[in-house]
């Protein structure tokens, strides 16, 4: 069975991430979206949150699994019997850190392969880090994520 994991803080979880595992569950038998706990106590949500959000968003979504994780990722991979990464390119810029990201648990896992998919047009502009600058901010989110992520991001400013 082929399974892949796409890792990630998903705080909060984009179109553009649902846009991903929608496509990578096309190609793998199983898509395992793991969500980090997020070091920086910078986030929007703590990770029951951002774990719950993910199932909610990507319940569609048959063949992915959804849970947390707090070890080094090619651990994770380890006990999850995964071979391969999801990562996202959204721009040139991306590609610089993810490339560094790959090489290193490359370092640590040779047997781990990382493969990266770009979103569709649409997305590729979105990050969490903006959607929650603009929420925060008062704008409107609509676009670039889920409702049940703007009833969260309105709830957390209330």
């Amino acid at each position: 069975m082929d399974t892949i994991v796409y890792p990630g803080t998903f705080d909060p979880i984009t179109n553009g991430h649902t846009d991903l595992v929608e496509r990578a569950a096309r190609i793998f038998d199983k898509v395992i979206v793991a969500v980090a706990v997020n070091l920086d106590k910078g986030g929007a949500f703590p990770i029951g949150t951002r774990v719950s959000l993910a199932r909610e968003v990507l319940a569609h979504v048959e063949n992915a699994e959804i849970c947390s994780f707090d070890n080094l990722l090619v651990d994770f991979m380890h006990q999850k019997q995964a071979t391969i990464i999801l990562r996202g390119l959204r721009a040139v810029s991306d590609f610089e850190y993810e490339f560094q990201l790959a090489s290193m648990n490359r370092h640590l896992a040779p047997e781990i392969e990382t493969m990266f998919l770009t979103p569709a047009e649409q997305y590729a502009y979105i990050s969490s880090s903006l959607v929650r600058e603009i929420s925060g901010l008062g704008g409107d989110v609509t676009p670039f994520v889920h409702r049940k992520v703007v009833t969260a991001l309105c709830g957390r400013m209330n």
